[in-house]
């Protein structure tokens, strides 16, 4: 039976140790929490974030560049807006 395409492509997991709040733990426990899915997700939004401020950082001078241009001369396309 051919294996779906899905597990064929998952991502390599690694087990690791933390260290969490006894009380957190035994709570999500009882409540059947998926602790592995839960951290995958808050990992991937918190990256997100982390990348979305490195880039703006990183290019806060160019996007200043470019605001001061569109304020001095307009928008390349605004001479394209029919309103």
């Amino acid at each position: 039976m051919p294996r779906s395409r899905a597990i064929v492509n998952a991502p390599p997991r690694r087990a690791v140790n933390l260290r969490v709040d006894a009380n957190l733990l035994r709570e999500a426990r009882e409540s059947h929490l998926n602790l592995s899915a839960i951290l995958e997700r808050a990992l991937t939004e918190q990256l997100r974030r982390s990348r979305t401020e490195r880039w703006l950082a990183e290019n806060k001078d160019g996007m200043a560049a470019y605001k001061a241009l569109v304020d001095q001369r307009g928008a390349f396309a605004g001479t394209l807006r029919l309103f």
